[in-house]
Formats: structure tokens, sequence, C-alpha cells
């Protein structure tokens, strides 16, 4: 059961927002996690999909049946919203079986299917519970179980763990892809949390201003950004502009940088990119001398407690540092391969590895 996005474009009533040329498709049993900044697309995306918003141009197939303009309760979509939405005077298994109910499936197997949905999410032993009773957490389950026990066509997760501790979000994000894996059912994810997105995700789709910027799996998004914009939104970033000056070395604020310069001439106007997670800190400069190494002064340093964040004024450029040391930081090194050239946005082009049609 795949979804499939073709050409697809929505723009609001009296507006410039809305979303642009969507070719993306999303295969059985994968899970494709959107992400963007706010008005980027990516919830009218999801409008979209679930038939609260109808394209202006393009079609929209759920397992090859054409759905564009069919009414949401005839797409046979199940949805998990941010907000639980149970119903709090019924008892769990009767809340998951209310979409059992509206098709009209008798109340005996209405009970045995919600029962296994609950076992599916871990609450069996809740059936005769009241959502009242439960934490956040467990209310997001029992929303996750009411979604998928009638057998939908594919799987909306509208932000489900936003209203969450940050803890129990850390839990329900296996829990849900554990389920999603066992019912084999096409998903799509929308949220804000970039974490979320990397560590559920299949692929991560990046929408900025209603279009797909890059579609890929989530190391290759983070390791291989297709540009600027990309770069700047997954993680954290060391961006400097820079120029070629030579094969294999790039001026930049900070100086010059050894780094694989292939496919960029000399004078090239570029953006160079570094995790800060891959910037070496140094306690003092190393007598031998060593590219990219590079003596600074820190002026912010924040501890996080397993990990500290510094920021390193280095010529007129700043270096980001991501470390679990916690001695004193007087020079950085940063490794010639852990360096990553990009073109400026208004140039880089879509490259066909990153479409949105599953690997």
């Amino acid at each position: 059961m795949s979804v499939r996005f073709e050409n697809v474009s929505f723009r609001y009533p009296g507006g410039t927002g809305g979303v642009f040329d969507i070719d993306l498709e999303i295969a059985t049993g994968e899970l494709l996690a959107v992400i963007g900044p706010s008005g980027s697309g990516k919830s009218t995306l999801l409008k979209l999909l679930s038939g609260f918003a109808v394209p202006d141009t393009g079609r929209i197939l759920v397992d090859g049946r054409d759905v564009t303009r069919l009414p949401p309760h005839e797409r046979a979509l199940g949805v998990v919203f941010q907000s639980y939405a149970l119903f709090p005077h019924m008892s769990l298994w009767r809340n998951v079986a209310y979409p059992l109910k509206v098709r009209k499936i008798a109340k005996k197997e209405r009970r045995a299917r919600a029962l296994d949905a609950l076992a599916r999410v871990g609450l069996a032993d809740f059936a005769e519970r009241a959502p009242p009773s439960l934490s956040g957490g467990q209310q997001q389950r029992v929303a996750l179980a009411r979604a998928l026990v009638f057998s939908p066509r594919a799987l909306l997760l509208d932000e489900p763990l936003s209203a969450l501790d940050a803890s129990l979000r850390n839990d329900l994000r296996d829990e849900i892809v554990r389920v999603q894996r066992g019912a084999g059912i096409a998903t799509l994810h929308v949220t804000h949390d970039q974490e979320e997105a990397l560590s559920m995700g299949d692929r991560v789709a990046v929408m900025h201003a209603g279009r797909l910027v890059q579609v890929a799996k989530p190391r290759e998004l983070y390791d291989r950004p297709l540009n600027r914009t990309v770069a700047a939104f997954v993680g954290h970033a060391n961006l400097w502009p820079g120029v070629v000056e030579a094969a294999g070395r790039v001026g930049t604020p900070l100086g010059l940088l050894a780094c694989d310069t292939t496919g960029f001439a000399n004078g090239a106007q570029v953006t160079v990119l570094a995790r800060p997670e891959a910037v070496q800190p140094l306690a003092e400069l190393p007598n031998a001398s060593r590219p990219n190494v590079f003596y600074g002064l820190v002026n912010a340093d924040r501890f996080l407690g397993a990990q500290r964040r510094c920021d390193l004024e280095v010529g007129s450029g700043i270096v980001r540092i991501e470390t679990t040391i916690r001695t004193a930081i007087h020079a950085v090194s940063i490794p010639p391969e852990a360096i990553r050239l990009l073109p400026p946005d208004s140039t880089a082009s879509q490259n066909p590895a990153h479409t949105g049609k599953p690997s």
C-alpha cells in the first residue's frame, strides 16, 4: 500500500503560501518524515493527503487509487494527531473500536480487533480503563491503536509526540516505529523535531517555501546536504563563505582550509560545511605543522551535561564545537575529510538521487 503525489500544487486563496510541484512517493512499509520551518508546506502536504484540502493541479494516489478529490472518510487513512482526541467517557477498547463502529462492524468483532490493537501497543491490560486515568504517552499509544485498528491504506502522523515530555518522546519514537513496521504500512510523519525525523524516518524530506528541497535517507541528508538551506536546517552546522583558491585549498574567514575541491573551479564561490562534532578541540597548538589547525578564543561555552557546545573565535569567523571534553580549549583541528563544499542555493540543482522516489 503505497502513497504517491504526482506533480501536486496547491495555493491558499488570497496568499502566496502552499505547496508547488510536489512529486513524492512513499513505499509500502516506509516511514517518510517531513520537516521544514514554519510555513514551509509540511502541514499542507498532510492536509492534501488526508482530504482536508484539494490540489489545484496534480494527483494523489493511495495504493494505486486516485483519491485526489475523495472526501476524507472515503480515503481509509489512519491519522494520529498531536492532540489525542480520545473520548473521555469511553473505555479504551471502545475508543479504539470507534472507527469499526462507524463502519458498522459487529460488536463482538469490534471488541476482538480493538483488544488486538491495544495489545500491539502494549496496553492490553488497560482495555477497560478510561483515557483520563492514563499518562500522555499511554493516551498517544491508544490513538495509534485506533488509527490502525481498521487496517488503513496509509498512516498519517501529525506531530504526534510534540505535546509529550522529552524522555517520553524518546520511548514513543521506538514504539511507533515498531508498531508501524509490524503493520507494514506507508506512513507520512510531519514533525518540527529534526532528531525525531532522523531517528524514525526511513527517509526524510526537507521542505522550504512550499517545495521539496531534498529527500534522502537520514544519514545521507545529514552528511551530504544538497545545499546551504538543508545544511543549516538539519542539525547544527559550521557554514562559512569560501572561495576555491587552488585544487584542495579554500579561502575562508578562518584562513586557508585544505579539503576536497573536486567539482569546483578555481575562483568558485562556495559554502564550507563542517559539522561541530567533527571539529577536534585542542588544549594547545601541536608542535608539528598540520593542515586546518587554528588558534582561537572561546567566546561562548555551554555545558549540556553529557555534551558541551563552544564557540571559538578564529580570525574573522566562528568555529562551533560539540565535544565531551571538559578541559580548556585553545585551538581546533578541522579534518579535511570532515569538510564538504556546497554550491550557493540559487544554483544548486536537484540530483535524481535526491528525488521523492524510494531508493
